[in-house]
């Protein structure tokens, strides 16, 4: 099982203070380092009210100077918008204040504002994504190249480069993760099997049967669990609120499990958003088995970090303790 610690970096105005939240969001990144968690993960997103992340690459890198082994994921990057000359260079630092645990998912994006803000049209986000990935991966090839007409040397060189994934839902893209990428990364688990057999067919490394698919968008170990879902579920509601809104403006209608509007009752029954004592937890955690991923998004739209850090503590008393003897057992097994 894979455990991720996620950021948006949401601040609405009813939540806590950018400078607070990423403050908090530096701390929490060291401390699941610290007890063993696999990944840090970050999305991008631009012009949004509330704050969304939309600098990973400088956000990764601080994450990098504060943590010792936790891998560092991007994801997804917006590779469209991006200068590629420029993000060569970024990503390449980055990658050494990582100290190479840097892991890039590349994806394509998908909000009409986004694209124009930086000067690119949403219909050739398919072609923009490509010359991305492919520049990246011939600018850290170490030699001086030719691209549209001009000489392009990138240093310093990364060691070791970051590897890129694919991020994507579309059966093309994972046939083109096995052809590229060192990975595919879907949102959902969609076409792991696409990806595989293709990986399969063009004699490359099994990935795998089955995508470490993720486990509740949000966890909380709790042991008041009704009191703190009063503090916690405007919070979840504006963050579907946000996401539905952007989809509207990307397909002209709002989709997703709450398209058609949002319940506070709903929404804790949905299952997404887990509020959990910490036997519960261990439970859950149980339930979801070796092939899932176990998320932790902490400052989820602008959490207060005073609450998300009993949350933190909690777990990392009565949960984590399971954890580790659950990952002792499975190592052992594996062996």
């Amino acid at each position: 099982m894979e455990f991720v610690i996620c950021f948006d970096m949401r601040a609405p105005d009813f939540g806590a203070k950018p400078q607070e939240l990423y403050s908090a969001a530096l701390d929490m990144a060291a401390w699941a380092d610290d007890i063993g968690f696999d990944v840090v993960g970050l999305g991008e997103h631009h012009a949004s009210e509330d704050g969304y992340l939309p600098s990973p690459i400088p956000m990764a890198s601080a994450i990098g100077a504060r943590t010792k082994r936790i891998k560092i994921r991007p994801n997804v990057l917006q590779a469209p918008i991006y200068d590629p000359v420029k993000l060569a260079e970024d990503l390449s630092v980055a990658q050494y204040l990582c100290s190479g645990r840097l892991e890039v998912v590349i994806g394509a994006g998908y909000r009409p504002y986004e694209f124009q803000m930086f000067g690119k049209r949403l219909e050739d986000r398919k072609a923009l994504y490509i010359n991305v990935f492919n520049f990246l991966r011939q600018a850290w090839s170490g030699e001086t190249f030719e691209y549209q007409g001009r000489s392009i040397t990138i240093t310093p060189q990364p060691d070791p480069a970051p590897r890129l994934l694919l991020g994507g839902a579309h059966p093309a893209v994972a046939k083109r993760a096995a052809h590229i990428a060192d990975g595919y990364y879907p949102p959902a688990g969609e076409n792991w099997d696409i990806y595989r057999q293709e990986c399969l067919r063009l004699g490359k490394a099994d990935p795998g049967e089955h995508f470490k698919a993720l486990g509740p968008i949000y966890t909380h170990v709790t042991n008041t669990p009704d009191e703190d879902w009063i503090t916690i579920a405007p919070h979840v509601a504006h963050t579907v609120k946000s996401y539905a809104e952007w989809t509207i403006e990307a397909y002209g209608q709002a989709a997703g499990p709450f398209a058609k509007g949002i319940d506070i009752d709903d929404l804790r029954a949905s299952g997404s958003y887990q509020l959990l004592g910490a036997d519960k937890a261990v439970a859950m955690i149980q339930s979801l088995g070796s092939n899932r991923t176990f998320i932790i998004n902490p400052l989820l739209g602008g959490l207060d970090p005073k609450l998300a850090w009993r949350g933190l503590k909690l777990f990392e008393k009565e949960v984590w303790p399971y954890v580790q003897n659950l990952r002792e057992k499975m190592d052992y097994i594996d062996r």
